[in-house]
């Protein structure tokens, strides 16, 4: 039995790196191209996979060329094919990301492919693995209904919750009752809450809006500024890991990925923060997405 299981999407990372993200209408130069595993669940479970521990990875992937990519991607980062559902009508999604190679900052277009055709009778062929997990972690990329229907499953047997709501999008208030959990961005935080969030005080304000909604627990990543949590009660802020950035692509997966494991660890939320927060600054040294998830023994 796995631990953790994540719901969410594995798509083919097609990156550009190139001297800055060109505007609407601009062409540019750039100096390198990779392709590679992606797609927020895909990364989420390879970082805990890499961090030690127990994951099972539900998703669609089409019968395709980067469909035997994901399959490949996971095998080799010791995470069952179990819980993937593989459609021959369907294609595998792809990720066009542009690299600034001097800040490593990035913007992502994604297609998700046969996600998008994820039915609640495919998934519950597979409900077991989150029924019997201690933590589960989704996002924003797969259907809502689908979406919903497993954070209520998880929450009616016992899982902590974790929602990473990216891309942002509307969400029912019906979402907020099941969530532990809720792991925005700044972008995203400003999307949910109206707030543009520059300093402490924007992401406290954020934070409470959030809280108000009936969430129990909030994270907001702030890039290279850090992190802010909130409960209500308790309030932590966490500087960014001193790290030389130079892709930041999955630095989100990582930092969640690291969540789930950590609490997964019986650690206290603190701990589970600083653990985060180091593992998705150590993710931004790397190139890529999935290929960039630190592995245990680069903690040490």
């Amino acid at each position: 039995m796995s631990e953790i299981s994540v719901l969410g999407i594995f798509v083919a990372d097609i990156s550009f790196s190139g001297p800055k993200i060109p505007a609407i209408g601009e062409t540019i130069l750039g100096n390198k191209y990779n392709i590679g595993p992606g797609g927020k669940g895909c990364n989420q479970a390879i970082a805990i996979s890499r961090l030690g521990g127990k994951v099972s990875f539900i998703s669609k992937i089409g019968k395709d060329n980067y469909g035997d990519l994901a399959l490949n991607t996971l095998k080799k980062n010791k995470i069952s094919s179990s819980n993937i559902i593989q459609d021959k009508n369907s294609q595998t999604g792809v990720a066009g990301i542009l690299v600034d190679q001097n800040s490593g900052k990035n913007a992502i277009n994604v297609i998700t492919g046969a996600p998008s055709s994820l039915t609640i009778k495919e998934l519950d062929k597979h409900i077991d693995t989150i029924k019997k997990s201690k933590i589960f972690l989704t996002q924003l990329e797969v259907p809502k209904e689908i979406i919903i229907h497993c954070l209520k499953t998880a929450k009616e047997n016992g899982c902590i919750t974790i929602l990473n709501p990216a891309p942002a999008s509307e969400i029912s208030k019906e979402f907020y009752k099941y969530i532990d959990f809720f792991t925005p961005n700044e972008t995203e935080a400003e999307f949910y809450t109206g707030i543009k969030i520059i300093n402490d005080k924007d992401a406290k304000q954020a934070a409470d809006k959030i809280l108000n909604l009936g969430i129990k627990k909030v994270v907001i990543t702030l890039g290279e500024k850090g992190l802010f949590y909130s409960d209500g009660k308790e309030q932590i802020y966490l500087k960014a890991s001193a790290v030389k950035a130079i892709d930041t692509t999955g630095a989100g997966d990582a930092f969640n990925g690291a969540l789930a494991f950590a609490l997964s660890q019986k650690k206290t939320v603190e701990e589970c923060l600083r653990f985060a927060n180091r593992v998705g600054g150590l993710s931004t040294t790397k190139h890529g997405a999935g290929d960039a998830m630190p592995w245990s023994k680069d903690l040490f």
